[in-house]
């Protein structure tokens, strides 16, 4: 089963500085048919204005990953973090029993990124922070394991059985991932359109998947993927 959630049938507000598309119920946007996909409980769609950003503000209890797609993001946050997250490259907030954070765009330029929000399979674990650049070169015609709760992906680590992981395709490039029985995924394109097992996805568009034992995408232009696989 493939869901498309087409970009322009998402959720959102455009606050000036801010312009956020929602995938699943967020803030003032409400859609009892799209609360969550599994685990997965937010993902953003954010296009944030040089020189502003979210000033700081408390989570607990929640995975929290940053995908920057053009830009960067500056986080600093009360466990006394500071860091700044280029395009390409990701960062992970496990907020645990509790973390405020801030995160600006301090650049000259708009930021646009994907925030991405997992339910923690750990709470009230010890809050934690990290970021990782991951070279796009090193995800050409496969996905690369961005975040991950299990230690062995060897990526930034999270608090939940789940997986966000990165791909780049050339148009006319294909890729297969196999799902485990049981097992949702969620993948967006930041940038090109793609078929997934044959049905079509425009970018920043979302696919809500379930109930495939191998899920094929083919690249129709050069594409830039995202992609979560929980519980």
């Amino acid at each position: 089963m493939i869901d498309v959630r087409p970009f322009n049938t998402l959720g959102g507000a455009n606050h000036g500085w801010l312009n956020a598309k929602h995938h699943f119920s967020f803030a003032n946007y409400y859609d009892p048919a799209r609360m969550s996909w599994g685990r997965l409980r937010v993902w953003n769609d954010d296009e944030i204005a040089a020189q502003t950003g979210f000033p700081p503000h408390p989570h607990a209890d929640m995975e929290i990953i940053t995908y920057v797609r053009t830009g960067a993001i500056t986080h600093e946050d009360s466990m006394g973090n500071r860091g700044r997250t280029g395009a390409g490259d990701v960062q992970v907030m496990s907020a645990g029993t509790g973390v405020r954070h801030s995160e600006f765009n301090l650049e000259n330029e708009m930021t646009t990124l994907f925030q991405i929000w997992i339910e923690t399979d750990k709470p009230g674990a010890k809050p934690d922070w990290g970021m990782k650049p991951f070279p796009k070169s090193d995800r050409t015609g496969k996905f690369q394991v961005l975040a991950s709760g299990d230690p062995s992906d060897e990526a930034l680590t999270i608090n939940a059985d789940a997986r966000v992981l990165g791909a780049t395709l050339k148009a006319g490039e294909s890729l297969t991932y196999s799902l485990a029985e049981g097992r949702r995924a969620y993948l967006v394109p930041a940038v090109g359109a793609v078929a997934v097992n044959g049905v079509s996805l425009n970018a920043r568009d979302g696919a809500a998947i379930k109930d495939e034992a191998e899920i094929t995408i083919t690249a129709r232009d050069d594409a830039e993927l995202v992609m979560v696989d929980s519980l």
